[in-house]
């Protein structure tokens, strides 16, 4: 019998509570081992121990599906499903100490994405939806804002210096300017800010990964937001992201185009 989107959703949950355990164990650890990837990225040894963990119960639960990772190869799947995880999204941050951190895990089936679950258990919260099911954090349903203005809305983002490098740094500083505030909460945590209408606009210009996006697509979605890439396609792999409440995406889009 193949599994429900309940079912998935439970094995979701599952892997995460096992990845709390070991990223919570191992942060602030003084003999925390990190080292420096070929792209100039960090790894911690919690990153790898928290994808394994996940590729090994998900090839036990759910042996003919694919699993992409950040820290290993694809396996390969013949179900048309494939599971997306990014072990710990934030990892700068979280070796250095700081709980804005979270495993982000996400399902795929026929190219979209039906299951989506941030944990960030340093900070207590974890978010997740599936489609047609609604969004949730901590188990109480979330909803995105309603504000219907740019001059009215709060905007976040990574860093100032991934939109110069993208040659987007005046579109993007002239954005800044017209919103009525802006703040870098960065990675994870500014899509479910989105999520849950703390916040209106989440952008980011370029350098993403499939698994920095693929859950929060579907969390922002089920939250009544619209989640795209700066072109304006619903996909969580080229590399850029927008995510808003619904009612400010196309002028955010023309914005960032000008």
């Amino acid at each position: 019998m193949d599994p429900t989107l309940a079912d998935d959703l439970a094995l979701a949950q599952e892997l995460a509570d096992a990845a709390d355990v070991i990223t919570l164990s191992r942060f602030r650890a003084a003999d925390l081992v990190v080292e420096t990837k070929p792209d100039m990225t960090p790894v911690s040894e919690a990153d790898r121990l928290v994808e394994e963990t996940v590729r090994a119960t998900l090839s036990s639960a759910r042996p003919d599906d694919g699993v992409v990772g950040e820290e290993f190869p694809d396996t390969e799947g013949g179900s048309g499903r494939r599971w997306i995880v990014d072990p710990i999204d934030g990892t700068k941050g979280y070796v250095r100490g700081i709980p804005v951190y979270a495993t982000l895990i996400a399902l795929e089936s026929e190219g979209d994405m039906v299951v989506g679950l941030a944990s960030a258990p340093a900070l207590g919260r974890r978010w997740w939806a599936t489609r047609g099911g609604g969004a949730f954090r901590d188990g109480e349903p979330i909803r995105v804002s309603g504000v219907g203005a740019v001059e009215d809305a709060h905007l976040t983002y990574d860093s100032v210096s991934a939109f110069d490098a993208a040659g987007l740094g005046e579109q993007f500083l002239a954005l800044t300017r017209r919103c009525w505030r802006s703040r870098g909460f960065g990675d994870f945590w500014q899509f479910t800010l989105v999520a849950e209408g703390a916040v209106d606009i989440a952008l980011e210009p370029a350098g993403l990964k499939i698994w920095d996006l693929a859950p929060l697509l579907v969390i922002v979605q089920e939250a009544g937001g619209r989640f795209t890439d700066l072109a304006g396609e619903v996909r969580a792999d080229s590399g850029s992201a927008l995510a808003t409440n619904g009612l400010l995406h196309d002028d955010v889009l023309a914005s960032m185009r000008a």
